[in-house]
């Protein structure tokens, strides 16, 4: 998952970053009725993925939870729309993909995209034993999804917000490139190895002329003193929306988890919702002293034991007060 990019207004060099800084003022919030987060039934949705197995594509396992992740959004009164396609891997495996959508509301014209992807990689190429054997992604691919999971239950039992919410579980965003093999030349038409079901959403939405006011990213959103800096292209791309999501979390009093410093840019799904023309951020665990993602990332340590639930009610409470003030 994820390379670091080059945004040239932000100006990064070789993978460095801008000097941090402050940049998010924090309004007063207007008293709107939010439902409550339930971060247990979190917790459940992330234990029912990772107890599948390594959602691998082309794996029984990776099959099983798609059909429970379309059963999930239907049961919270989702109109689901499933866009099955195939890609090619990085490694030259064709790829049974699909993209799972769920649509609520959809009388309301006004949209907010909420995303993550519900994949997990096929080796763990950063850790020192069974390099070769898929990871859990209890943190990479489930949290995000648990999250958004129980965004669609909350909504689904009480007043629904006043924009209508569109969920998607892209595939295929973690499979990427081998960092024990060599890089294989990109196929026409991709921009990176990773985020494939991302990529192929770009060019073929769900809906013909499809748009949201803007988009929210969630990606490693559960693990253990989680922190979430603000990332390069979010920034670059959506500044409204990121001032929008950290003055919402400082009002929620979350500012030691969502710190109020700009980081560097990465690839990540969020680059191809801004491509297809919404406004998007990515909410995304940054560590200080292992850069993006942490030490864990893409290995074995990806498991249950990585995971706080009260990381995951601080991402869920915020998402949710961001798309009730909306």
């Amino acid at each position: 998952m994820k390379n670091s990019i080059l945004i040239v207004t932000i100006i990064l060099f070789s993978c460095g970053e801008k000097k941090s800084q402050e940049i998010i003022s924090r309004p007063a919030i207007k008293n709107v009725s939010v439902p409550p987060f339930n971060s247990d039934s979190a917790f459940h949705f992330l234990k029912k993925q990772v107890d599948f197995g390594p959602r691998v594509p082309n794996s029984r396992e990776h099959e099983l939870t798609g059909n429970y992740l379309i059963s999930k959004l239907a049961e919270y009164g989702g109109t689901i729309t499933v866009q099955n396609f195939t890609a090619t891997s990085a490694d030259g495996v064709k790829l049974n993909l699909r993209n799972i959508i769920g649509s609520f509301h959809e009388g309301k014209t006004r949209r907010i995209l909420l995303a993550a992807h519900w994949d997990t990689r096929p080796y763990a190429d950063k850790d020192s034993a069974d390099m070769d054997k898929p990871i859990d992604g209890a943190n990479d691919g489930a949290s995000g999804v648990a999250v958004l999971l129980e965004i669609a239950r909350v909504i689904s039992i009480n007043t629904p917000p006043d924009a209508g919410i569109d969920i998607i579980l892209f595939d295929g965003e973690d499979w990427g490139e081998n960092m024990l093999r060599p890089s294989t030349p990109l196929e026409s038409g991709l921009e990176t190895w990773y985020c494939l079901g991302s990529q192929y959403w770009a060019k073929n939405k769900h809906k013909r002329g499809y748009s949201a006011y803007f988009g929210i990213l969630l990606d490693m959103v559960g693990a253990k003193d989680s922190k979430f800096f603000i990332e390069g292209l979010s920034y670059e791309m959506a500044p409204k929306i990121v001032e929008k999501v950290w003055q919402t979390a400082s009002q929620l009093g979350y500012s030691n988890y969502f710190v109020n410093q700009r980081k560097g840019a990465i690839t990540d799904d969020h680059e191809f919702m801004n491509a297809a023309g919404i406004p998007s951020i990515n909410i995304v665990h940054y560590d200080p002293q292992y850069g993006y993602f942490g030490d864990y990332h893409h290995t074995h340590r990806d498991n249950l034991d990585l995971i706080d639930k009260n990381i995951l009610e601080v991402v869920g409470s915020t998402v949710m007060h961001v798309i009730y003030y909306e």
